[in-house]
């Protein structure tokens, strides 16, 4: 989601934010950790407070991968109960460091979609992380610039290292970014060891890394003021731009370029944290908010909210979706894979793309 159309407050520091203050009557309090773009409609939220009596605080942490690094830093006096946000690719990380819980049984009849347990089989069986959403991390395009400058699309991953290309494309950092980490992962499952040649050749040809997804789509991407026509962003990002058009739209004024080789499957899930939710009422206020989570109308909500799809096998996307197209071929890499390799790879992007 970093990736969503509502604009972010970076925070200082990890404040609790209440969404609904002063209940008159004695409630349970469940501290949520999210990644900055974690996004539903207030109704709803007041809804399942009330009904549960509880009430909800949201730590906004940052971008996916910066809110995973204070989740480590913090794991022996842990600043939550509940984490959303950590996804397929980051899971082994969190896994071994020992951050997650074992899901509890109450979401065990809990439906999946088939598209969610395609891209990614292992990571769909989790038995400490229930998935909430999928998409598609992919390369959007300006149309409108592409169009003024008479210039064709690039057709391979190749051809966008070629500095005509390089110089229009912004990336995130895979140290800060679920998206920069889930395109970094892709295009070394695409190319291999030749990946790292092929990054020094994007950087060689100017190529800009953003730390966040928000700093890429609002601040690098042309469509919002920026020199950069190409952004690592989503698959549903161009049904985003016609949801969020001032005036009614029948084409959206971006498209995906969907790269061999440049797409990654993501799926966002929710974990208990390792020691949060410490006594019987929190936890089963986060058992509460896990099935929330995957309630009808969150997993119809987040849609147009946080433009992922639901992660429900029984609730149907939103016609806007259709702006978003096909979903294209790409399978997640194999968790054992991540976990050995993962970090390497951040580490090498740093030294070799951001330095």
């Amino acid at each position: 989601m970093r990736r969503h159309f509502l604009l972010t407050t970076a925070l200082v520091g990890l404040l609790f934010q209440p969404l609904f203050a002063g209940a008159a009557d004695a409630r349970t309090t469940l501290r949520v950790v999210t990644h900055s773009s974690f996004d539903l409609p207030k109704d709803l939220i007041a809804a399942f407070e009330a009904e549960k009596k509880v009430t909800l605080r949201l730590i906004k942490a940052g971008d996916a991968g910066e809110m995973l690094n204070k989740l480590i830093l913090s794991k022996e006096t842990p600043i939550a109960d509940v984490v959303f946000g950590i996804d397929n690719a980051m899971l082994p990380r969190a896994r071994r460091e020992g951050l997650l819980q074992p899901l509890p049984a109450e979401t065990a009849a809990l439906s999946l979609s088939p598209n969610v347990s395609d891209v990614d089989p292992q990571a769909s069986a989790a038995s400490d992380w229930l998935p909430i959403d999928f998409g598609y991390v992919t390369i959007n395009i300006d149309k409108a610039w592409f169009a003024e400058n008479k210039l064709a699309l690039p057709t391979s991953l190749d051809q966008l290292a070629e500095p005509e290309y390089a110089k229009l494309l912004v990336v995130e950092n895979p140290a800060t970014s679920s998206t920069g980490l889930a395109f970094l992962t892709a295009t070394v499952q695409a190319k291999g060891e030749s990946a790292w040649t092929w990054w020094r050749a994007l950087r060689a040809g100017g190529v800009k890394v953003s730390n966040s997804w928000s700093d890429a789509y609002y601040k690098d991407f042309t469509r919002n003021g920026g020199s950069r026509p190409m952004v690592v962003s989503y698959l549903t990002s161009p049904a985003a731009e016609v949801f969020y058009s001032d005036k009614p739209v029948n084409v959206s004024p971006t498209a995906n370029l969907n790269l061999p080789g440049g797409v990654y499957a993501q799926i966002e899930g929710l974990s208990l944290l390792t020691g949060g939710a410490k006594d019987a009422a929190t936890r089963q206020a986060a058992v509460d908010f896990m099935l929330f989570m995957r309630s009808a109308a969150v997993q119809k909500a987040l849609q147009t909210t946080m433009w992922m799809w639901p992660a429900s096998a029984t609730v149907a996307r939103e016609p806007v979706m259709t702006f978003a197209g096909k979903a294209p071929t790409a399978r997640a890499v194999d968790a054992a894979v991540l976990d050995r390799d993962a970090r390497n790879w951040v580490r090498r992007f740093n030294q070799e793309v951001v330095r």
